[in-house]
């Protein structure tokens, strides 16, 4: 597995840029594969929850992406955007990093694509002529951002985040998103909970009622319950669908990483955490992108709902 102190990458060549945008995503996922059971899998892979915790309504592929050209960047935004709404500008020589951007334009209601790419497809439609198409996503193409250690200028406004308050008040919040989430919480008196070491679990209520059920111990830790509602959260949206049990632990990676995010994005102490990728080891690369894509959807679902 390559060390994060000789990952770095450029994308500085034109002409190369898109294809090495694409492969740097796709052997950083290999050499995970590779060595699943590796220490330093796991630590490439924590690394990689921390920019995630950082750029959380960006794609497993932009920050990873973000993570190979520059693992501290904690603000990045465009050229212009930097001027324009921060009144801070680029410095001089400093290389951008390379994200990708959606392309928004008419597309075809059949094949999806652009008019361009439409008049050059086999898609027969005709029903309505191309400049009375709705806009929708018709791809990705590279654009160049910054960090905002790479500018100068006025200081960033304070913005303020899910972490506010004692984490007692997060708990709170979290308990309040059940209802949004579907699922159903409960908090057990220490006295009463009968899951012996478990710290929560998440089942199916049955009875008529399909929704998820949490339930979680109480304890006098607030930032630990807060983080234990999180993970069972994950469970209840990754997991409502997955019979398989040997599916269902591989996924308890996948919650963990969850709640690792939205700790980390909170202001919690994650330095307890540990991700145990062997569980992945009969997995194909493409089920591994998979798995990175459902972490940072419900980690992005997650902090969202406490925003707002």
């Amino acid at each position: 597995m390559t060390t994060t102190s000789d990952s770095s990458v450029s994308f500085a060549e034109t002409d190369t840029r898109s294809e090495a945008m694409h492969s740097t995503i796709e052997d950083w996922i290999d050499d995970l594969v590779a060595g699943i059971d590796d220490a330093q899998a796991s630590a490439e892979f924590q690394e990689w929850l921390d920019v995630q915790s950082r750029f959380h309504d960006y794609s497993y592929r932009n920050t990873l992406l973000i993570k190979r050209q520059c693992p501290e960047a904690t603000k990045v935004a465009g050229y212009r955007t930097w001027q324009e709404e921060f009144d801070r500008h680029v410095q001089e020589g400093e290389s951008a990093i390379w994200i990708w951007a959606p392309i928004i334009t008419k597309r075809c209601p059949e094949c999806e694509n652009s008019p361009s790419y439409h008049a050059d497809s086999d898609c027969a439609y005709d029903e309505t002529p191309p400049d009375e198409w709705s806009e929708g996503l018709v791809g990705f193409t590279p654009a160049p951002v910054f960090d905002i250690s790479q500018t100068e200028g006025e200081p960033l406004p304070d913005l303020d985040t899910a972490a506010t308050g004692e984490a007692g008040g997060l708990v709170t919040q979290l308990i309040e998103m059940a209802d949004q989430l579907d699922v159903a919480v409960q908090i057990v008196p220490d006295a009463d909970w009968s899951h012996g070491a478990a710290r929560g679990i998440c089942s199916q209520s049955g009875l008529g009622d399909t929704r998820p059920h949490i339930e979680v111990r109480d304890r006098e830790n607030d930032a630990d319950l807060a983080r234990t509602l999180v993970h069972e959260y994950a469970h209840a949206l990754l997991h409502a669908d997955v019979d398989d049990d040997t599916e269902r632990s591989k996924r308890e990676v996948e919650a963990e990483a969850v709640a690792y995010v939205v700790g980390r994005y909170c202001g919690l102490d994650t330095s307890g955490s540990a991700f145990y990728l062997a569980t992945w080891e009969s997995d194909e690369p493409a089920v591994v992108r998979d798995r990175l894509d459902r972490i940072s959807r419900t980690a992005a679902e997650l902090i969202e709902r406490l925003e707002a």
